[in-house]
């Protein structure tokens, strides 16, 4: 007997259908989704494209940059990190100085957005750095889709990895993956990359795009690739362009709080903050952790929003984290007065009114 309340599940002819749908959203033809969290297509893509003896410029602006290189020697590739102070952006600069050299490199990977720290890299001039340069461009995309102008197509980029999980408001458990004619030829000539595998980008590739998509080469999660189907329904009813524009808004009213508490953001410069979150450095002889505490005793319901920045920057800052839904003026308001409530109970003066004002400035 047949349940009623079973989940839904997807086939082939919907999967392809949810497929295109995303990639139209995102303005990105012969995009293809991947099961699993962004990690998964990621490590496939450096197993994949990581062809021993290559030389990658692995660009370094936070933690997850750091973790493709490492993915990237793993696969005996010859990986140079560009590694900048995590409260800016690469210069463009640097990325020219850097591939000016004799030896040339093969790739040049980047994190568009770093949620972090808080950073967002020029993703447009790289790619267009490392393409005169003869290099590939790699480029995880995962926080910066949907909070940043992201141009797949226009600006060239070989290899993009997007999700649904930050910005656009939806499931972790299924990945875009867009890859250029180079890059596929690039991976197909590496003797070393996966196949019959979770990892290999090339069998899915045989098994699901070159033909006329009526197979899965795996079983989907269900629940996941549906409830990204889902989201695209709101996405599209909102529009892309408008929810890029909420997300920078978002951006904008939680720095201008933040410096009228005294505080200053993590990433000095306005036009290398990311839109997805906001890190605020704490203040001297404060722990971060302490002013977390103390703000989250002012306002307990803000466990998504405000949080202790990862990694690196656990000790010494914040993030607010005006992500997917979140990235509403009344949500950086909260966790703007709930920063300045935190500071008063650390006796730390500040002018909750004057921040207030400056977040609902427009």
């Amino acid at each position: 007997m047949t349940n009623s309340h079973s989940p839904k599940v997807v086939d082939a002819q919907h999967y392809a259908a949810i497929e295109d749908r995303f990639a139209q959203l995102l303005r990105a033809p012969g995009m293809f989704l991947l099961q699993g969290e962004a990690m998964v297509p990621l490590e496939a893509i450096a197993r994949s494209i990581g062809r021993p003896g290559a030389r990658a410029l692995n660009i370094v602006t936070g933690p997850y940059g750091e973790g493709f290189g490492r993915w990237l020697a793993h696969q005996r590739v010859v990986v140079e990190n560009l590694i900048v102070p995590f409260n800016r952006a690469v210069t463009p600069d640097e990325v020219r100085a850097t591939l000016s050299r004799e030896e040339q490199f093969d790739l040049v990977c980047v994190v568009h957005a770093e949620a972090a720290t808080g950073v967002v890299n020029n993703v447009a001039e790289i790619a267009a750095l490392a393409h005169d340069a003869g290099a590939l461009t790699v480029v995880d995309a995962v926080a910066s889709v949907g909070a940043e102008p992201l141009e797949i197509e226009a600006w060239g980029l070989d290899v993009t990895v997007v999700s649904a999980q930050k910005a656009l408001g939806g499931p972790a458990g299924v990945t875009g993956v867009a890859i250029s004619a180079a890059a596929w030829a690039a991976i197909e000539a590496n003797p070393s990359a996966p196949h019959d595998s979770v990892l290999s980008l090339l069998d899915w590739r045989d098994n699901w795009l070159t033909g006329e998509r009526t197979a899965l080469p795996t079983i989907p999660n269900h629940l996941e690739t549906l409830a990204l189907d889902a989201t695209m329904t709101s996405l599209e009813s909102e529009g892309l362009d408008h929810v890029i524009a909420r997300h920078a808004a978002a951006r904008d009213a939680c720095r201008r709080g933040i410096r009228a508490l005294g505080l200053a953001p993590w990433v000095d410069e306005d036009d290398e903050a990311a839109a997805v979150a906001t890190t605020v450095a704490v203040p001297h002889g404060v722990v971060a952790s302490e002013l977390d505490d103390a703000a989250r005793s002012a306002r307990p319901e803000l466990t998504l929003i405000l949080v202790v920045a990862p990694g690196p920057l656990r000790f010494e800052a914040l993030r607010v984290s005006h992500t997917g839904l979140r990235a509403t003026t009344p949500d950086v308001l909260a966790a703007i007065q709930a920063l300045g409530s935190g500071l008063r109970r650390l006796d730390i003066e500040c002018d909750i009114d004057q921040a207030t004002a400056a977040v609902l400035t427009t």
